[in-house]
């Protein structure tokens, strides 16, 4: 694209940077959402919840099949999870 496109472009320039900025965010909440480590301890909380006695078996088997699947899906590379485990920062 030449310096013509650009200028025809230039008033758009905050809807595409805002556009980034949304995608960055999305891709952030799914890396959390089908993070391995998050989701093994969401499911250590719900059975310490379910021991407690704060929700019955029902409730367990329906939020763990919840979990596992969200932590099958992050193992396996799904949404989200092409960033699990890496950090965006240099190493010293």
């Amino acid at each position: 694209m030449g310096l013509i496109g650009e200028v025809l472009l230039l008033p758009f320039a905050p809807v595409r940077g805002s556009a980034w900025v949304i995608g960055q965010v999305l891709r952030e909440a799914e890396r959390r959402y089908y993070d391995p480590a998050a989701v093994r301890g969401e499911l250590a909380l719900l059975e310490r919840r379910l021991e407690a006695g704060e929700i019955d078996e029902e409730e367990f088997d329906r939020r763990e099949d919840e979990l596992l699947d969200r932590l099958e899906t992050g193992l396996r590379g799904g949404p989200g999870a092409a960033a699990v485990g890496t950090d965006d920062r240099t190493t010293r």
